[in-house]
């Protein structure tokens, strides 16, 4: 992992030092939704027991935001290398085995909130303002909480939130890409996909990966 993180940093310098006119930086933000797919229900097991009954997951809808540095390299092509605090995370629902709380399983929620330090280097494509851009990206877990709640007649009876980043794996590996918009003012408007390549669990025994959709706003100064 060290030495992707090296390669990922050796080619941003690379780029900037070889760059034919002045990077120029910029700022972006967004909102993003973002899932786990695999054996999500199963990377969570050393933590939260499930019955036998049906169990559904969903995505969690979570901010982005940093900056990032856009180095030319013609006319239409530049590389873009980012630093962006991003929310991911998954939701499940269904009968859930809750110790002290059989009663209220039916009805159960278990919500996964996980923060990640984003760094992509995606190459950058521009055709009169129109861009498509794709490129690696590698991510530091900095946090991960598992909240569960239960509920009987409108009531919310448990709510307990526990640590859970030791459950997952600390560094992820990422395909990303996407299309935007770059406007004469300086701002600029982005769509893009995020598709994990490392499994999410720290033992990596699930086929569980991260994916997540970001649709952000940003200037370029």
């Amino acid at each position: 992992m060290k030495k992707n993180i090296l390669l990922l940093a050796s080619l941003a310098v690379s780029t900037i030092v070889l760059a034919q006119t002045k990077p120029s930086f910029g700022i972006r933000a967004g909102v993003s939704h973002a899932g786990i797919q695999g054996e999500a229900v199963n990377s969570l097991q050393n933590l939260l027991s499930f019955s036998n009954g049906a169990i559904t997951t969903s995505g969690s809808t979570g901010f982005f935001g940093g900056g990032y540095v856009s180095v030319p390299l013609s006319d239409q092509f530049s590389i873009e290398p980012a630093l962006y605090y991003s929310q991911k995370g998954y939701e499940l629902k269904g009968d859930l085995n809750i110790k002290g709380a059989e009663f209220l399983t039916a009805g159960a929620k278990a919500q996964l909130s996980t923060t990640y330090i984003d760094i992509p280097v995606v190459a950058k494509a521009n055709f009169s303002g129109f861009q498509i851009f794709a490129g690696p990206q590698i991510s530091y877990l900095a946090d991960a909480k598992l909240r569960t709640t239960a509920g009987a007649l409108g009531f919310n009876i448990l709510d307990k939130t526990m640590d859970a980043k030791s459950q997952f794996n600390q560094w992820d590996i990422a395909l990303t890409g996407g299309i935007g918009y770059q406007f004469g003012n300086g701002v600029n408007i982005s769509a893009a996909y995020d598709h994990g390549l490392s499994k999410v669990d720290a033992n990596k025994n699930f086929d569980s990966y991260n994916r997540a959709f970001k649709v952000g706003i940003g200037f370029q100064f």
